[in-house]
């Protein structure tokens, strides 16, 4: 096996599936992570270079299962691409420990597990690990108490990792993206809370999934060699602009 090999979680649909057709753009074979059994085997059936693997990411023995059986397939890992995620966007009052709980295990536990079933692996090929995170990590606004605090504890989990793993060479960074044009954004706001979100982008768009693609495959790649511990927003300047999530509150009412 003379290709490099990615590890994509979350990647049977949007940002996860375009990064994944981004790796094997550049020549890298991808292994596919997903909970969604017939959705995953659909995607990976329509791809050269890419193979289907069932897991939940909040489950440390299905993990611990997923890991070795990837790494006993290609023998090596380059890189770990930990997407996938949940969003329960609810009011304080109304977000349960239940709800808590399923948004942290997938975004926050399924992160540290992965990266911990990985690192072996990645010590050997001097690899990258690349956390999606969220503007919400660094911006709080109404209904993400779960979201947005899973998300800012993964930016910490990143700079961890980093600090821990750069004496092995392995380099450990996160992306950010502001709002992503996806199904499941389409699905959970309204038209008029993505015009307050326009209000508040400076490129006046949301981004694409290849958009946030492009940034986490660079940083996966030896151009950014020199790269660890930080978190890059993908955001269209929504950040720097200071302005449009308190619209949201306005967009509900």
């Amino acid at each position: 096996m003379t290709n490099k090999i990615a590890i994509v979680t979350g990647a049977a649909r949007g940002i996860g599936l375009a990064t994944t057709k981004l790796f094997l753009n550049n020549n890298w074979s991808v292994a596919m992570i997903d909970r969604d059994e017939d959705e995953l085997a659909n995607a990976a059936a329509a791809l050269t270079g890419a193979l289907p693997f069932i897991c939940d990411v909040s489950i440390p023995e299905m993990v611990t299962t997923t890991m070795a059986t990837i790494l006993e397939k290609y023998g090596r890992i380059d890189a770990l691409v930990n997407n996938a995620g949940v969003a329960i966007f609810k009011p304080l009052e109304e977000m349960d420990v239940e709800c808590w709980r399923t948004v942290m295990a997938t975004n926050l536990d399924g992160v540290f597990l992965c990266s911990q079933a990985a690192i072996p692996a990645l010590k050997k090929t001097r690899g990258a690990i690349v956390n999606i995170g969220s503007i919400s990590a660094v911006r709080a606004s109404t209904l993400r108490v779960a979201y947005g605090t899973s998300k800012a504890a993964v930016v910490h989990l990143t700079k961890q990792l980093a600090v821990e793993l750069g004496d092995y060479g392995v380099r450990v960074n996160c992306v950010s993206p502001g709002p992503v044009k996806t199904k499941l954004a389409a699905a959970v706001h309204t038209p008029d809370i993505i015009k307050a979100y326009y209000d508040g982008i400076p490129l006046n768009r949301s981004a694409t999934e290849q958009d946030i693609a492009e940034t986490v495959v660079f940083l996966c790649s030896e151009k950014a060699a020199y790269i660890t511990g930080q978190m890059i927003a993908v955001d269209g300047g929504f950040d720097a602009s200071g302005i449009g999530l308190p619209a949201l509150r306005a967009s509900r009412q």
